[in-house]
């Protein structure tokens, strides 16, 4: 028998200040962090010994005994033991399809409530050795005698000790992220100048949300630290200007560190439920998730690793009757100011539009001045996992404030985007009236 679908509410999200890696939080794990996110949350809603019907989330960089991270966190909080933890991963739109899969099941009435949580740490990444060697361990472990250990060793040579850090490039083409979003830009000829103002407006947004006092409610401390420690309200675009290319050193070149998001450590956590179980805890809510989407391209030939959220939103509007200038607030993850850029030129452009889109007509542009307003990744940092989270979280606080729709778009490794459309519980007042 069909149900008629529930709609999601976002009661609100906390995150742990963000941190460059090999920082602040140099010494704290994956679960110390994801652990410190959750009890903000906890703390901030008054769910001490609440039972939430599913936790779901991950890192994306992690060590084999965080095997089932997202559990061991719920059990290092004060939330109710019954509240199960869902380990997954889909590298940085993590969190935010952990929230995608909370919200299906609260649409369909499986389940009341979830929190959606991501956390990573580049600070503390698994550092292996060679696979000869690997295997020589697992078999001295299966071995009863000494000499039988003694002998797994035989052929032994120093090399097999050497340590294999975590890999950065794309397996299917050995690139680095930055590499191919530099082949973005080369493809879509966005000049330095524009990533460089995008950077320095993304700072002087997030300078300011801290001054404002915007996110004394969405940061909470963790480890003695209070703020994001990437962000830098006296940016200079003259010194930005300065700076040397990171990823390609070619007279071509225009990433930058300063206009891509640094190595990042943090975590984030958003708490969603149905109508009636956010009404039962006393708990207003702040936006609801409309929908979303993610899908994949074929950016091993060439599509654009990062331009998958261009498919991702453009099907998300068709479903639900919008165009891309139906929005107050665009959250789009700044993975490098030259992916932004990107996206956005796409958007407008036709032939694009016409041959990966399916359009008759561009999507168009949007209003830059509702774009990423309290700054985002560039800025504040981006430990994979937990961005999704973080975006959620400001979009619902900034649709509470202000009432409207907002847009989220987030690009990921593995050529994946992940979209989402929110709305302020006065639009949709609105939209029942009308």
């Amino acid at each position: 028998m069909s149900k008629t679908l529930r709609r999601v509410a976002i009661i609100g999200g906390v995150r742990i200040p963000f941190c460059r890696s090999g920082t602040l939080y140099a010494d704290l794990s994956n679960l110390d962090m994801m652990t410190a996110a959750l009890s903000g949350l906890v703390d901030r809603f008054n769910l001490k010994g609440a039972h939430v019907d599913e936790v779901v989330g991950g890192a994306v960089v992690t060590h084999a005994k965080d095997w089932n991270l997202a559990r061991e966190a719920v059990l290092s909080t004060t939330l109710a033991p019954s509240t199960p933890g869902i380990t997954m991963m889909q590298a940085c739109g993590t969190s935010l399809q952990a929230a995608m899969g909370i919200a299906a099941k609260i649409a369909a009435g499986q389940i009341e409530s979830g929190i959606a949580v991501g956390s990573d740490t580049t600070s503390d990444p698994p550092i292996v050795f060679s696979k000869k060697f690997a295997r020589r361990m697992t078999e001295m472990a299966s071995k009863k005698t000494v000499m039988e250990r003694f002998k797994v060793f035989s052929g032994f040579r120093p090399g097999e000790l050497v340590p294999q850090p975590p890999q950065t490039s794309e397996p299917r083409t050995g690139l680095s992220m930055g590499q191919h979003c530099e082949l973005m830009a080369k493809k879509w000829e966005i000049p330095r100048v524009e990533q460089d103002e995008l950077a320095y407006e993304s700072h002087k947004h997030a300078a300011e949300a801290y001054v404002s006092g915007y996110m004394d409610d969405l940061v909470v401390p963790c480890a003695g630290v209070f703020r994001d420690n990437n962000i830098r309200e006296d940016i200079s675009l003259d010194k930005l200007a300065t700076l040397k290319t990171a990823f390609d050193k070619s007279d071509t070149a225009t990433l930058t560190a300063a206009n891509s998001t640094p190595l990042t450590d943090g975590a984030a956590a958003v708490l969603l439920a149905s109508e009636e179980w956010a009404a039962e805890h006393g708990l207003p809510i702040q936006a609801y998730l409309v929908d979303a989407q993610h899908i994949g391209n074929d950016f091993v030939s060439g599509d654009g690793l990062l331009m998958a959220p261009t498919i991702a939103v453009s099907k998300l509007l068709d479903r639900n009757g919008l165009t891309l200038q139906d929005f107050d607030f665009y959250e789009i993850h700044e993975a490098f100011a030259a992916q932004v850029l990107a996206t956005l030129k796409a958007w407008e452009d036709p032939e694009y539009c016409k041959n990966v889109l399916g359009k008759d007509a561009p999507l168009g542009s949007i209003d830059r001045t509702k774009l990423n307003v309290k700054g985002s990744s560039i800025a504040v940092g981006h430990p994979f996992a937990a961005t999704g989270a973080r975006i959620m979280a400001n979009l619902a606080k900034l649709l509470d404030q202000n009432g409207g729709r907002g847009l989220i778009s987030v690009c990921t490794a593995g050529g994946m985007g992940v979209a989402a459309i929110l709305e302020s519980p006065k639009a949709k007042a609105m939209d029942v009236a009308a």
